[in-house]
């Protein structure tokens, strides 16, 4: 097991890699049974391999308040960091003997899956992280009635010159939103107040798991889950990454069930894009996938392990998210874990 090493790793500029520059495809996921994060590595885009044969490389009772983590995401910043980001919830913590309630508060005053932040990770190696709890009734006034901060995200900002964090939030019992908000230079904490990022045209409808993209148009693509009837999965687009994105009636995924946590990522051998959701709705749960080379149509291929798209030594993943690496920072990885790629 890794356990979180504090490095002092000093940071340089990169210029923006291009799809030349990668050579294997990276993805977090957690279980539910061990709320931990995983990592896989693929060669092709297509059949994933755990890095630790199904086992969690960082288990989330050594990172996370509640001892479990859930909705792991990761991203590249321009200073060659790797950014990692998580719920800090366990929604199994009194069976595992973590509390003695079934949630960290009151059910009838916050709600189910309360909690009130994030786990914050960085790291130059992929092996070696900083690592901070983000509480947000700790980290601003006024937020002591928060009832979840879920699914957070980042992105870097070229504008702001920062990494934005954004996530789905709610107050008390009301309905889940997205918001953004900028994270800190050592990415320890949230250094500006949550903003809303985006409101739903139909106020009684929740919605919550945003995933922005920038598109090669140069807009920004953002796909979220709505929570309508089945839930599913709708895109929104924007000329700025925190504002100004338009809502689009159309449901992206192709599944007859309900659906979350979109993650959109590139092939590095082609123009297509790979939008990945995580299928709550069939047992056992899976991942599903539409690709688009245009963000207009989206062609389904598939699920795990019942199309193209395999897992070799793992089932069930859920809340996953995907990246490009090197060859050498791929190479570091596997030398890490014993992988033999």
């Amino acid at each position: 097991m890794l356990l979180v090493s504090f490095c002092s790793c000093k940071s340089s500029v990169e210029k923006n890699k291009k799809d030349e520059d990668f050579s294997a495809y990276l993805m977090v996921y957690f279980k539910d049974n061990d709320h931990s994060l995983h990592m896989a590595l693929s060669a092709d885009g297509k059949s994933f391999t755990d890095i630790n044969q199904g086992e969690a490389i960082i288990s989330g009772d050594t990172i996370a308040s509640q001892k479990g983590i859930r909705d792991p995401h990761i991203s590249r910043g321009p200073d060659g960091a790797f950014y990692l980001v998580m719920t800090d919830l366990h929604i199994f913590g009194k069976q595992k003997g973590y509390r003695t309630t079934q949630w960290e508060r009151p059910g009838d005053l916050y709600d189910w899956g309360n909690n009130r932040g994030f786990v914050l990770m960085k790291s130059y190696d992929l092996i070696h992280w900083t690592h901070s709890n983000f509480l947000f009734d700790e980290g601003f006034e006024d937020f002591e009635n928060i009832g979840c901060a879920w699914a957070p995200q980042s992105i870097y900002d070229p504008k702001e010159k920062k990494m934005m964090v954004y996530f789905t939030m709610r107050l008390g019992h009301g309905k889940t939103r997205l918001y953004y908000a900028y994270a800190n230079k050592e990415f320890t904490k949230l250094a500006t107040r949550p903003e809303l990022l985006f409101e739903y045209p139909d106020e009684k409808v929740q919605i919550l798991d945003a995933d922005i993209t920038q598109i090669p148009d140069g807009r920004y693509c953002m796909m979220y889950v709505a929570q309508e009837n089945p839930i599913g999965i709708k895109m929104a687009f924007s000329n700025e990454i925190n504002s100004g994105y338009q809502y689009n009636p159309d449901w992206i995924d192709k599944e007859p069930g309900s659906c979350e946590a979109p993650n959109v990522w590139k092939r590095l051998d082609s123009d297509k894009y790979i939008l990945m959701y995580d299928i709550y709705s069939i047992n056992p749960h899976n991942f599903g996938f539409v690709e688009t080379s245009d963000f207009k149509t989206f062609s389904d291929i598939g699920h795990f392990n019942e199309s193209d798209m395999k897992t070799t030594n793992f089932t069930s993943p859920k809340h996953g998210a995907v990246i490009p690496l090197t060859k050498q920072e791929t190479l570091r990885l596997a030398k890490q874990w014993n992988y033999n790629l």
